[in-house]
């Protein structure tokens, strides 16, 4: 199982960066109240420069989802992987189902950002 968390840099721009296990242990208290979603996408599809709707958990359920930052920093994210989406302002990120299987996630809310940027 893959965690990585996107977040807004003081760039303005989107930037990846892995969270261990131990991390994770510490978000996980940090789950906050509001609807869990499930999203599901064909595949192959695209989504332009979006921000995160809210700080959230996005559990893939299915197919492979790949993210990619301004600078070019893409992402592959597998069935069972977690993103870690915290990136609310500034450019935001590139979302995209790859291969023949449609994309199923679960949006977790979190009651606030995992660290400071």
């Amino acid at each position: 199982m893959k965690i990585v968390r996107v977040f807004a840099g003081d760039d303005g721009e989107s930037h990846f960066e892995d969270v261990t296990a131990k991390e994770m242990a510490n978000i996980v208290n940090l789950v906050g109240s509001g609807d869990i979603t499930l999203g599901l996408r064909p595949s192959p599809s695209f989504s332009d420069y979006h921000n995160a709707p809210r700080l959230q958990y996005v559990v893939n359920l299915s197919g492979t989802a790949e993210f990619e930052c301004a600078d070019g920093t893409k992402c592959q994210m597998e069935p069972g992987d977690i993103l870690v989406a915290e990136d609310l302002e500034g450019h935001g990120h590139i979302a995209r189902s790859l291969g023949d299987t449609p994309r199923a996630s679960l949006a977790i809310p979190l009651a606030s950002k995992t660290r400071s940027s």
